[in-house]
């Protein structure tokens, strides 16, 4: 089957429909998580490429490879909520702290030498303080809510008035932890170990890409996926009631 891609379509949602094609924009450096609704004319152009090329690389990522696994568009609320904390909130519970000692080791015994290993443990710290309460909100506000949408035949009433006010509180997290990803990218030159990096050092690093590269997949699942079916499923319950 032939794949008609637009330059026009976003970058979250191209993931959406393939999501294979996320090894690409992590290959280029294009944010499809908390930047998915940027279009791909757009996103490309903030990183300086050919948007030409990256429809190329797309094209031929999608021949080399069929779409496997779940379509995650077509899942329901619950499904989808499931699997976030299932997959990604359970790796990120059990991912934190071990990074966390791994920072702490390299810290004590390399941070008299490098500066900038103390600002990633700082940035770390802050990092995973706001994201076990974040997910902590999702697991016990959002997530339930998204649940109470799965089959309802009616307008629900929940405590928060709309479910987009506390999707537009995640959005905003998430954006958070984006820039602080970034930071730690940039404090670890890009997670590439430094000559003569020790063993625990080079595991740092290798966990924190991981972490990355996971949070990535989280992020855009909840920003382009189930977010916005939310929205739509509680706008279509109100519309059918007016």
């Amino acid at each position: 089957m032939t794949t008609t891609l637009s330059t026009e379509q976003t970058v979250g949602g191209l993931v959406a429909d393939r999501p294979e094609r996320s090894k690409i924009f992590e290959q280029l450096g294009i944010d499809y998580c908390c930047g998915g609704k940027k279009p791909l004319a757009q996103a490309c152009a903030a990183k300086g490429l050919d948007v030409g090329d990256v429809l190329k690389k797309l094209v031929e990522s999608d021949s080399s490879a069929p779409a496997t696994g779940i379509d995650w568009v077509k899942a329901s609320l619950t499904d989808l909520a499931d699997h976030i904390e299932a997959t990604h909130h359970a790796y990120l519970k059990d991912a934190l702290p071990r990074i966390t000692a791994l920072i702490g080791k390299v810290v004590n015994a390399h941070g008299a030498k490098n500066p900038k290993l103390q600002d990633l443990s700082d940035v770390f710290s802050n990092f995973r303080s706001e994201l076990e309460c974040h997910m902590m909100k999702e697991e016990r506000i959002l997530f339930p809510l998204c649940r109470q949408l799965d089959g309802s035949a009616e307008p629900q009433a929940f405590h928060c008035g709309s479910i987009q006010n506390p999707i537009r509180v995640m959005v905003a997290e998430h954006d958070d932890a984006g820039e602080a990803l970034a930071a730690m990218r940039s404090l670890t030159d890009d997670f590439v170990p430094p000559p003569g990096a020790c063993n625990t050092y080079r595991a740092m690093l290798h966990a924190l890409g991981e972490l990355e590269r996971d949070m990535h997949q989280h992020v855009h699942k909840e920003n382009s996926i189930l977010f916005p079916k939310a929205e739509a499923v509680e706008s279509a319950l109100g519309s059918a009631a007016r």
